[in-house]
């Protein structure tokens, strides 16, 4: 096609442009890169006076704000949680005073100070992190937080190995975590550790800076065992003056642990008979009563899960013609199996 057929049968009109086309000649199409930048210019002011970008215009997926969860079902969410009540009164309570002291800032009434900053105290598998994303929806639900995400970490997330370089790694990471919670696991890491090449300080003292220049949107949780958070906490004054509230988690009972694990199954379309419950229930008795420093809860569970479905797998693998029931119900003989692993 020529330079003069080039465009001949484009109706110009219909896009709005102006039908001699004097930024748009076939010409022109061959011409030097400051016409086409003087082009471009003019084709952005005719776009401009046909009002091809309107104000008005719907917003992409991309622009939307992401829409608000629902108060209601976050409650019964966090309800249908196995254990935890106690953690879940506490909860309770504290989105009913960050509501009502929202309200009441709203009703330009005194907001008296308060905290929302939480230490949470507990052996590993007790709930720690899914309450942690539970509170940050909960927060941004009420309107406390303005994203409500969970930005989570642990030491290695925050230190880094030469001087000047931990404040901007941990800059990087509250720069994420803005608008929602940073969820700190073993937090007590942070300054456990002596000698004078050891900058988890300094991650502390970022870390509380940030939360005094961003308070209204910004909230942190630590966690980590009891006694070392405990430690951790009193380590420095300024970390006592903003963590104030203690959340306890306890350690999961025999018969909160069997509930997790059906759980686990029904999730999965697992199917328990009769004695494969039996022998299920006498492991997590033992593994509840033979329980130490190092008890890993709702991960014990986890795992021995996950090694149930393992021998499951190896026992079914060999029937022939296998039918639905079977790929389904787990026997005594896979939770044997599995004990043993």
């Amino acid at each position: 096609m020529s330079k003069k057929e080039y465009g001949k049968n484009v109706d110009f009109n219909s896009y709005g442009l102006k039908p001699s086309g004097s930024y748009l000649s076939p010409d022109f199409l061959f011409n030097s890169m400051d016409e086409a930048k003087k082009a471009a210019d003019d084709l952005l002011k005719e776009m401009s006076k046909q009002d091809v970008l309107r104000p008005d215009a719907p917003k992409t997926n991309a622009e939307k704000e992401p829409e608000k969860p629902d108060l209601d079902v976050l409650l019964a969410e966090m309800d249908s949680l196995v254990g935890l009540d106690k953690i879940k009164q506490n909860v309770r309570s504290l989105i009913n005073l960050a509501k009502v002291r929202k309200l009441r800032e709203e009703n330009g009434l005194p907001i008296p100070a308060m905290s929302l900053h939480l230490v949470f105290m507990g052996n590993p598998g007790t709930g720690k992190t899914t309450i942690a994303r539970l509170i940050a929806q909960l927060y941004y639900a009420i309107g406390v937080l303005s994203k409500g995400q969970l930005v989570e970490v642990d030491r290695s997330g925050l230190v880094a190995g030469y001087v000047g370089q931990t404040a901007i790694k941990t800059d990087e990471v509250i720069k994420k975590a803005l608008g929602g919670v940073l969820f700190i696991d073993e937090a007590y890491a942070l300054t456990s550790q002596e000698g004078s090449n050891d900058f988890g300080h300094e991650a502390v003292e970022t870390i509380l800076k940030a939360m005094e220049d961003h308070r209204d949107d910004f909230v942190v949780i630590v966690a980590g065992y009891e006694e070392l958070m405990e430690k951790f906490i009193s380590s420095n004054p300024g970390l006592e003056s903003r963590f104030n509230r203690y959340f306890v988690f306890e350690d999961y009972t025999s018969e909160e642990l069997l509930k997790i694990f059906k759980s686990m199954c029904d999730k999965n379309k697992y199917t328990l008979n009769e004695e494969a419950e039996a022998a299920v229930k006498k492991h997590l008795d033992l593994l509840y009563e033979a329980r130490d420093e190092n008890f890993g809860n709702a991960r014990d569970v986890r795992n021995f899960f996950e090694n149930v479905v393992s021998t499951h797998a190896d026992r079914v693998a060999f029937i022939e013609n296998s039918t639905k029931d079977d790929l389904m119900i787990v026997v005594e003989e896979d939770v044997t199996k599995a004990t043993e692993m």
